[in-house]
């Protein structure tokens, strides 16, 4: 079955809503926050992206929704919703960092309750196939002890491109990371 990935503009925000089949990618309203903190206070969740502190402080999930609809930010956020299909309404965030020369790194996380359902995978084939920034090349950055992460991306289309690390805030240490590339043109 072939997915038509629509791209609705939301009057309110410039950014795209992107459909897919069991959820739409939207932009962060302030009734996520609920969502947002049970899910980003999850040790597990925390400690497999690169931003989300653990334990999560007062306060920093509001600050994660301003940042996300404030238009001087360049940071795009959705929010993986699955309200229309008897889902939750957040079910875990993509994000896309524009980058120079038409490129962005996309990151994401998806709540654990729903690992392992796909989600992910079709939330990164979703957000590639609409493409909403333009770009010709995305990268993903996968801490090298996250297999599900890394097969999520290259699920989506995404090869190896090499071996780095950063540091990741909930283990306050510097992780070896996977890099990954998809070319989109």
């Amino acid at each position: 079955m072939k997915l038509d990935h629509t791209i609705e503009r939301d009057n309110a925000n410039v950014q795209a809503t992107i459909a897919a089949e069991r959820f739409v990618l939207r932009a962060p309203k302030t009734s996520d926050v609920g969502l947002l903190s049970l899910y980003a206070s999850d040790k597990r969740v925390a400690h497999a992206a690169r931003s989300l502190p653990h334990p999560l402080p007062p306060g920093a999930t509001e600050a994660f929704i301003a940042r996300s609809l404030d238009p001087k930010v360049a940071l795009h956020t959705y929010i993986i919703d699955g309200a229309a299909a008897g889902l939750s309404e957040v079910m875990g965030v993509m994000q896309l960092k524009p980058l120079e020369r038409d490129q962005s790194e996309v990151s994401f996380w998806v709540a654990p309750s729903f690992w392992g359902t796909g989600i992910a995978s079709s939330a990164l084939k979703a957000l590639v196939a609409a493409n909403p920034l333009g770009d010709k090349t995305l990268f993903a950055e996968i801490f090298q002890d996250n297999q599900a992460s890394a097969r999520v991306v290259t699920n989506a289309g995404f090869e190896y491109l090499g071996d780095a690390e950063t540091f990741s805030v909930a283990r306050g240490a510097r992780v070896p990371t996977w890099t990954y590339v998809c070319k989109l043109s």
